[in-house]
């Protein structure tokens, strides 16, 4: 989705591992990286999908800030979350004229009748959005894309913003604005079935793109931090050293080797849960010659990962790079943002957002 010349706002990506924001500038119809930056959280502000310390998120937002000398008080967000964030394929039983001559309130009443049977709580707790995918047939059975998040997930990110000294303009979701950031970036090939999978820190997002549009999402609760928290108790070290090890950073007394030993076997947990989510998909979708897998988030940059995932698939990984065509600007560490980038989709994917999106 492209949308130059509207006003740019920051993507603000608040994950359970890392706070990260983005800038994108339009220059002759393309886009270039103005700001990038990020500043990791502690393990206790936010936790199985629930900010626990509101007040150290905010003065975490807030410095994130100062530190990238940010002016822009725009932003974009967005949530994700198991049991939180509904995303469904529906059937309307509407012909092609009658959605033409609906207005906009008439198609949310419709989908809206239709969502109740998906969501597993009260239809006047969530906030609905949809987008129509195509009528399927010439009976006029349309396919749509419905988004349910819980309004008071929303109500607690969109106050945590504001209480920053911020103005949340946009709220997407996760999955949505990893699509984005990879439809800028890569070449759809027609009959392609990619998995865009981000591995968070507590939690791992699945989208399932057919010929560029998403056609099967699935959040788990398990992510990165596992492996973190078996170097933790496996050296009894604190977080910030097993994040090292992580980033494959030498430790005194602690051998490359050991280490490998401990991710990997930590590592298990997340490939299965990936595969069990592919296994839903297949059932689902009746879908199973999935193409490439493309992974983004902390968990990407583990050494071993990637070829452990492919080993356990059997599929093509590799990973995401949000800047494939999108250039750095020469103020901008180069060099740090590439060993970063797979951390950085969700936030360009915001970054993308402009003022007035719908």
């Amino acid at each position: 989705m492209l949308n130059f010349g509207a006003k740019s706002l920051i993507g603000l990506d608040i994950g359970s591992g890392y706070l990260k924001v983005a800038q994108l500038k339009d220059v002759k119809g393309k886009y270039m990286l103005e700001l990038f930056d990020m500043l990791a959280l502690q393990p206790s502000v936010i936790s199985d999908e629930a900010i626990v310390e509101q007040e150290k998120l905010v003065e975490a937002i807030k410095e994130l800030m100062k530190k990238s000398q940010i002016k822009i008080k725009d932003v974009a967000i967005s949530l994700s979350g198991h049991s939180s964030v509904i995303i469904k394929k529906i059937n309307l039983e509407l012909n092609k004229s009658e959605l033409d001559n609906m207005s906009e309130d008439d198609i949310i009443k419709s989908i809206r009748s239709s969502a109740e049977q998906y969501i597993p709580f009260g239809i006047e707790d969530v906030n609905i959005d949809y987008q129509i995918l195509k009528p399927r047939n010439e009976t006029g059975e349309v396919e749509a894309l419905l988004v349910a998040v819980r309004k008071e997930m929303i109500d607690e990110y969109v106050n945590i913003v504001k209480e920053s000294g911020l103005n949340p303009v946009i709220v997407d979701v996760d999955a949505f604005t990893l699509e984005n950031m990879y439809e800028i970036n890569y070449e759809i090939e027609e009959d392609s079935n990619i998995a865009l999978i981000d591995i968070g820190a507590n939690s791992t997002k699945l989208n399932l793109l057919k010929d560029g549009v998403s056609a099967f999402t699935r959040d788990s609760a398990r992510g990165s931090k596992l492996q973190t928290d078996a170097l933790m108790n496996t050296f009894q070290i604190p977080f910030e050293t097993a994040e090292k090890l992580k980033r494959s950073e030498a430790v005194e007394g602690i051998s490359p080797e050991q280490v490998e030993t401990v991710i990997f076997d930590a590592s298990e947990d997340i490939v299965n849960e990936i595969n069990r989510s592919l296994e839903f998909f297949n059932e689902a979708s009746g879908i199973d010659n999935l193409d490439e897998l493309v992974i983004a988030g902390g968990g990407a940059l583990v050494k071993g990962f990637p070829e452990l995932l492919a080993d356990r698939t059997g599929l093509n990984v590799s990973v995401v790079n949000p800047f494939k065509k999108i250039a750095i600007s020469k103020k901008l560490d180069e060099r740090f943002i590439k060993s970063v980038a797979a951390m950085a989709g969700v936030a360009v994917g915001l970054a993308i957002r402009r003022i007035g999106d719908r």
